[in-house]
């Protein structure tokens, strides 16, 4: 089920709101864990199992770490290898057996593999669990419902953010909900809404009829608009359901981490992992990083860490050699700015024209990193890159169409609000407190959400790009 559709927003959504409020206390953590686990079967019935099974291995995983001292150690591995094997199954089998053939040149069949919806986010929500129960942050749950609540709590289950146990393990117990939290929730909830369907639907299909194509059939300033395009809305289109996502937490008195922090302000590749997917970020940073050594050993080998998390970074995010380019692409960056001290550099130089070429810098660096990501094969991203810097010789003298097919006034009047929606000049305006603000604010949401209703009941272009990941 889509956070972005008619039986979401104007049936599943009320209808549990309603139920929620009028139960008891006691009947919460219930109620929501039968919603979620619908919420999950609507779409992909199949495949609940799995998640179960997730939940089934991890409840008496963590039990047995907490009972059985003297062999913790082995059974937080075996624990791992199990939650790890679905993932690897679903998601990278067929990728295997690509590199396998591409070795050994003896023709293995790929499986007809469908990867379930959200296995990378509660699967690593699951090994957070674990993991903290093994350093003993956290006691093991021993009620079975509240551990199955934790991995498929639904705002979150499908596309995040990822939440860490020891970060929600008191709200699962016991939460507050109140006015001013689902006030807020319901503001988040429209303005992450109206970021997908209004913003990242209408980018997005700019986008898709120019990846689509060849890139030696269209003009170096068409490249270039599919990959501003691309570069928006990806933001939007993952931003906005972490708006969401963020929102129905509030609303059900939950509070999730922030995932997203203005990421296309930055000056560093470095900044721009601080502000992008937060919660990933500090997931391989509190998992991975810190107790390989982190940046409290030699120099050398913090950048040994540094490339495992963001090879790992990539290849978390698809079974594709591009996403491992893309991986291994954004770690050389942030290695080498780790090596020139850009913080420092930051320090040293503060006039306006070096903190504007700091992020002309990061801004080319992120497109061009997320034209390997959206593509199809590393040979398409090459070609497409160098059709954008005018390195690619065109199939013929003239296109195959001209740059209104592409872009429409429409479209063009969507890319200036999209940019500045990109930068936090709006932030705050939602929480205001100004009678006069706070009326224009609740009127602009309102039209926002109907806009973004009848958005919906159109039919148009409609999915969540991490879905897929």
């Amino acid at each position: 089920m889509l956070f972005s559709s008619m039986t979401f927003v104007f049936l599943f959504l009320p209808l549990l709101t309603i139920i929620y409020y009028l139960s008891k206390k006691e009947f919460h953590n219930i109620i929501l864990l039968i919603a979620s686990i619908i919420f999950y079967a609507w779409g992909e019935p199949k495949y609940l199992a799995i998640m179960l099974l997730t939940i089934i291995i991890n409840y008496f995983g963590a039990i047995a770490i907490e009972k059985y001292s003297n062999k913790r150690k082995l059974i937080l591995i075996l624990t791992i290898i199990l939650d790890l094997s679905f993932l690897i199954y679903f998601k990278y089998f067929n990728f295997l057996i690509e590199i396998f053939n591409d070795i050994t040149h003896y023709p293995v069949s790929a499986l007809n593999i469908i990867l379930p919806i959200g296995i990378s986010f509660y699967t690593f929500q699951a090994l957070s669990y674990l993991i903290d129960v093994y350093r003993q942050e956290c006691k093991a749950q021993k009620n079975f419902y509240k551990l199955a609540l934790y991995i498929s709590l639904f705002p979150q289950l499908i596309a995040g953010p990822i939440v860490k146990y020891h970060d929600i393990v008191d709200q699962i117990e016991d939460r507050e909900v109140n006015f001013e939290k689902v006030n807020i929730g319901v503001k988040r909830f429209i303005c992450g809404l109206a970021k997908k369907m209004l913003l990242a639907n209408t980018l997005g299909a700019i986008a898709d009829k120019i990846f689509i194509q060849s890139p030696d059939t269209f003009s170096h300033a068409i490249a270039w608009v599919g990959s501003l395009a691309y570069t928006l809305q990806l933001y939007f289109d993952f931003s906005g359901y972490s708006d969401m996502a963020i929102g129905l937490g509030l609303i059900f008195g939950f509070r999730f981490m922030e995932n997203f922090n203005y990421p296309y302000i930055s000056k560093s590749i470095s900044e721009y992992w601080c502000r992008w997917h937060i919660s990933l970020s500090t997931w391989f940073k509190h998992y991975i990083y810190i107790p390989l050594g982190g940046s409290k050993c030699s120099k050398l080998k913090t950048i040994r860490n540094l490339a495992i998390v963001f090879l790992l970074t990539g290849i978390w995010h698809g079974a594709d050699w591009t996403f491992v380019l893309w991986g291994v692409y954004n770690g050389f960056f942030v290695i080498l700015e780790k090596i020139i001290n850009i913080k420092e550099f930051e320090k040293k130089y503060t006039n306006i024209l070096v903190r504007f070429l700091q992020h002309i810098y990061c801004m080319l660096t992120i497109i061009i990193g997320l034209i390997i990501f959206r593509s199809d094969s590393i040979s398409y991203a090459k070609q497409y890159l160098m059709n954008m810097f005018a390195l690619l010789t065109p199939e013929s003298s003239k296109y195959m169409y001209e740059f209104t097919y592409y872009v429409d006034n429409c479209d063009i009047v969507i890319f200036i609000i999209a940019v500045l929606c990109a930068i936090p000049i709006f932030s705050k305006i939602i929480y205001t407190e100004n009678k006069f603000l706070k009326s224009v604010v609740n009127v602009w949401l309102l039209v926002i959400f109907f806009l973004s209703a009848v958005t919906i009941a159109s039919n148009t272009y409609n999915p969540f790009i991490y879905f897929r990941f």
